[in-house]
């Protein structure tokens, strides 16, 4: 019999690692917030509960049958991980034993910079002190904790893991889904004509394209089902990165040479984005998410196999996605949703 799987956050992420996990033959059910969602689900071979991330006993009913549970809808929403705990303690009690990948981001790992230097801090996930030595403030740090501590106290019978990925990009296979730092870039230059990044543009993130990504997810998920508890409760942490690091001034420069091109701007500059206009990108958050730096490096998923496959960062929105966002008609006010990296 397949293993089962559970997967929140059917979306950019999630579904690409959901045609990963039907061509490995996987049972997969997933979390969907509409009754209308469930047929389309059916079509691809995967079941379904309705529900969101707050109704805690759907979520935890689900994962006391399922073998395998992932989380990728957003990083921050303690209640749904917490839920899944509860199902994994129960399941442990039946002497089941469970596997648990959470998705966090890279703003864990973020500082003030705003886009002033570039910093010379390195976090390598083979070094997990490092990433512990982090306040509890960090972004995404108290869901983390709670991971960290379950996958302690449960290790006898769950194996858990927290992927942390940098700048996510590309376009997914399905339904041609964006990823949101970059785009909102995009649609900011687009909206003020210019080609807008954060003070001098300088710090730097690592960049992983979504499909290398979900790529990222199996070899992981592999790994699990043979490795020790102790491999992982000691060190639960993935980094998921292709080497390439781009400050965000290079980002912003490609933007504005890529819509300068197919004549949607007329400034192919980059410019500081003064604070007054940071509603049109994250609101108070945009320093952090899309003017920190965040720097570090796979070397775990290396050793496990992994390697990327896919086209880079400038490549991908030069020629996916900004095409795709030049299309897009309505007024862009910003991205108020949750930022999941």
């Amino acid at each position: 019999m397949p293993a089962s799987v559970f997967l929140l956050g059917p979306g950019f992420i999630g579904g690409e690692i959901i045609g990963l996990l039907l061509i490995s033959k996987y049972k997969v059910t997933t979390l969907v917030r509409r009754e209308s969602a469930v047929a389309d689900y059916a079509n691809l071979g995967v079941e379904t509960v309705v529900g969101n991330l707050d109704d805690a006993s759907v979520i935890k009913a689900q994962v006391t049958v399922s073998d395998i549970v992932l989380h990728t809808a957003t990083a921050d929403h303690l209640p749904s991980v917490q839920a899944i705990i509860h199902g994994i303690r129960e399941r442990a009690a039946q002497g089941l034993r469970t596997i648990y990948i959470h998705n966090s981001g890279a703003t864990l790992l973020s500082d003030t910079a705003e886009g002033e230097y570039k910093s010379d801090t390195i976090f390598d996930d083979e070094k997990p002190e490092g990433i512990n030595a982090l306040p509890d403030s960090a972004s995404h740090r108290l869901v983390d904790l709670e991971i960290l501590r379950a996958g302690q106290e449960l290790a006898s019978h769950a194996k858990m893991a927290i992927m942390i990925p940098p700048l996510i990009y590309g376009v997914t296979n399905r339904e041609n889904r964006l990823s949101i730092q970059l785009p909102t870039l995009v649609r900011y230059s687009i909206k003020h004509g210019y080609a807008g990044q954060v003070g001098k543009g300088l710090a730097v993130w690592n960049q992983i394209h979504v499909k290398d990504h979900a790529r990222g997810y199996m070899v992981l998920l592999h790994w699990l089902e043979c490795a020790s508890v102790t491999d992982t409760a000691l060190n639960p942490y993935f980094f998921c990165e292709n080497v390439q690091e781009l400050s965000w001034g290079e980002c912003a420069a490609k933007i504005g040479r890529t819509l300068t091109e197919i004549g949607r701007i007329d400034e192919a500059t980059p410019k500081p984005i003064p604070k007054e206009n940071w509603g049109d990108l994250f609101g108070d958050y945009s320093g952090m998410v899309v003017g920190s730096n965040a720097r570090h490096r796979a070397n775990r998923l290396r050793k496990l196999g992994w390697a990327p496959l896919e086209k880079d960062t400038l490549a991908s929105l030069a020629e996916d996605e900004i095409p795709i966002i030049a299309r897009e008609t309505g007024e862009f006010t910003g991205y108020a949703s949750v930022v999941a990296s």
